[in-house]
């Protein structure tokens, strides 16, 4: 490949067109070597990503974010949801829509022996389904809110750590060593 790295030969070889130099392509020649032929390697820089705590603490964040939206899902679809439905005349909030067009209904080319006037449905019905956005703006709302009462309740717990007066720290041997010396030249 010679001495202008992997990134110069995919230029010169892949494009066939040659570039003349430039920052950022010797930067590139530097990025693409040290990828190449770097201390770890490849490997050995995915192992040392991989086993930073910042990448196991996002992973850890991002499965219990799921799960937490699952349980959001439900508290919205089976405890709130009902209530509010029992209000409205048990109307399912979900199925609220505006219909733009309705569904086109045809004859059955294959109908049922006991039903030869069997209609099917030819073309779906188009559908502003508003009911769905409701559903979904209720379910951020809820999150939003249990977010909320969750980082306010661990920032008073913060605050009630911080107002506990911690106990005087004891003093270090230098500082022992160097009160006993002013106390000697307050006596003289």
């Amino acid at each position: 490949m010679g001495s202008a790295g992997p990134w110069r030969f995919f230029q010169n070889h892949l494009f066939a067109v040659s570039f003349p130099p430039s920052k950022l392509s010797m930067s590139l020649d530097k990025e693409m070597s040290s990828v190449v032929k770097g201390p770890l390697g490849f490997v050995g820089e995915f192992k040392q990503f991989i086993s930073r705590g910042n990448v196991v603490d996002l992973a850890v964040g991002v499965i219990i974010g799921g799960a937490f939206g699952q349980i959001t899902t439900s508290l919205v679809n089976d405890v709130v949801m009902p209530p509010i439905s029992y209000l409205m005349s048990g109307v399912d909030v979900k199925s609220w829509a505006i219909i733009v067009r309705p569904a086109v209904m045809g004859p059955d080319p294959h109908p049922p022996a006991t039903d030869p006037n069997h209609l099917i449905q030819v073309s779906p019905a188009v559908l502003v389904t508003y009911g769905n956005f409701l559903q979904t703006c209720l379910n951020f709302l809820i999150v939003a809110f249990v977010i909320f009462v969750a980082v306010k309740f661990i920032n008073s717990l913060k605050r009630h750590e911080e107002a506990q007066p911690s106990a005087p720290p004891t003093p270090t041997p230098e500082e022992k060593l160097l009160t006993e010396i002013r106390d000697l030249l307050a006596n003289r």
